[in-house]
């Protein structure tokens, strides 16, 4: 079986820093430093699986395929592979407005 490198990108990298401090400011650091660690345990198992995501329902309605998702509720992970590489570009919670955030920022290049 083939092993993919994972790489989270600076935006992506962003977003977990956000939910992180969002959680323990709202919440507690405790449960901040556990969603992190389950974000990043989902994540670094995309070096086995990488194409086990589905597209994203809104990516796909601009025709995008070369995105993929995975889920730790009620976070959204968005990834795509390139080659042997399996590039995190965005986490973020699943109910925010996800069509207007992955246009703003998967679909305005």
């Amino acid at each position: 079986m083939n092993s993919y490198a994972v790489v989270i990108d600076v935006a992506a990298e962003r977003d977990l820093d956000e939910i992180a401090t969002y959680i323990a400011e709202n919440d507690s650091i405790e449960r901040a430093l556990l969603v992190s660690a389950n974000i990043e345990r989902a994540i670094s198992q995309l070096s086995a699986f990488p194409n086990r995501g589905p597209h994203p329902r809104e990516l796909l309605e601009h025709g995008v395929r070369n995105f993929r998702e995975i889920h730790y509720k009620p976070y959204r992970i968005i990834y795509r592979v390139v080659r042997d590489k399996v590039v995190v570009v965005l986490i973020a919670d699943g109910r925010r407005d996800m069509r207007s955030l992955l246009a703003r920022r998967l679909l305005s290049d």
